[in-house]
């Protein structure tokens, strides 16, 4: 299997399955000279592990990293750095009745084509259990970028149909140190009240809820980026599409720019910066100097009790309820990756950017 790399001079590589062994990454031109703990990544780890909501699967996984190689008495070395996660609490037998039925929604059917083989158990390499070796690599970019001063914040915006308020706009945001003791990392109480209320119905009905995390870039210089094929809002975009739920991308306005006129779009600028942002910090897949804001639209699990239509590995129709532990939304738990994979981005075209300018 190729395309488990990410990255130029700063590259992360990740491996293993959801039922395997273990899982990990590999971290390759992370700078010499920064410190760097278990513990540290084990922040972002633990946001990101299963069991913090009712609504969440029941996989009761530590998520415990260990550092195998990379760094000395604290600091990373600039060599290979590699992190390994243990999987405790995998229940493969649970999945022993669905190795030859098509899960619809999942890779199921996909893998079986292109490999010809899968791992039934859990989804092997599709699961969403990969995503914690995507947290554990985001946590030694996100170390570089706060060197520079950059910082990467993530929240819920939306969750099965409910939206935060808009007098909670991005510039009123204070982050989100306060917001991670909020379960759904939602800066509106009253839509987060709401919310919960949705989700708790979603898992009486045995169904499932999808939802939009914003993720906001701040400190990010100018200059971030290359102009043709490796635009920076193309690599953000690319790596925020390789998370398994993610469905779609905008980065400032969006998609609403197409209602609008060019007198309306463009960010005027003045000698004190941009009036406003609607290019979303990034022009001519360069990096502005203004915030990055990003959206990301997140499908609903697949993995639900309502009966579904589907077929087997024979052809034959079959009628399917997925049992097992399994969350009802991937939020909050995707929020951290979702700053991960930004913050593997943006480390690297740093990097990048250092290479040229000195």
């Amino acid at each position: 299997m190729s395309g488990s790399t990410i990255g130029v001079l700063f590259k992360v590589t990740t491996w293993g399955e959801s039922h395997g062994r273990a899982i990990g990454a590999v971290v390759e031109g992370c700078p010499p000279g920064i410190e760097l703990s278990e513990g540290e990544i084990q922040k972002d780890l633990e946001r990101r592990r299963p069991g913090r909501m009712t609504s969440a699967s029941a996989r009761r996984e530590g998520d415990l990293v260990e550092i195998l190689s990379g760094t000395f008495e604290g600091k990373t070395m600039g060599t290979p750095i590699s992190l390994i996660i243990y999987n405790r609490d995998a229940d493969s037998g649970a999945y022993e009745s669905l190795k030859d039925i098509f899960r619809p929604g999942q890779g199921d059917f996909t893998y079986f084509k292109k490999y010809g083989i899968r791992d039934y158990r859990g989804g092997g390499r599709a699961s969403g259990r990969e995503t914690a070796a995507r947290v554990a690599a985001g946590a030694v970019a996100r170390k570089v970028l706060l060197r520079e001063g950059i910082e990467v914040m993530a929240y819920t915006k939306a969750l099965g149909g409910i939206a935060v308020s808009p007098s909670f706009s991005t510039a009123g945001i204070i982050f989100l140190k306060d917001m991670d003791e909020n379960g759904l990392v939602c800066p509106d109480p009253d839509a987060c009240k709401k919310m919960e209320s949705r989700l708790e119905e979603a898992r009486r009905n045995g169904d499932s809820l999808g939802g939009i995390v914003e993720i906001i870039v701040r400190g990010c210089p100018p200059g971030l980026g290359e102009p043709v094929f490796d635009k920076i809002d193309a690599d953000l975009a690319g790596a925020l599409m390789s998370i398994g739920t993610v469905k779609g991308v905008e980065i400032g306005a969006g998609f609403a720019v197409a209602g609008m006129t060019g007198s309306q779009a463009n960010d005027p600028m003045t000698l004190e910066g941009f009036l406003s942002n609607n290019a979303g910090g990034i022009l001519a897949g360069i990096t502005n100097g203004d915030e990055i804001v990003i959206r990301v639209a997140c499908k609903p699990i697949s993995s639900i009790e309502k009966v579904q239509q589907t077929i087997d590995v024979h052809g034959k129709p079959v009628e399917l309820s997925v049992k097992g532990r399994h969350d009802v939304s991937v939020i909050p738990r995707i929020i951290p990756v979702c700053e991960a994979m930004v913050s593997i981005v943006l480390t690297d075209h740093l990097l990048r950017q250092k290479a040229i300018t000195g």
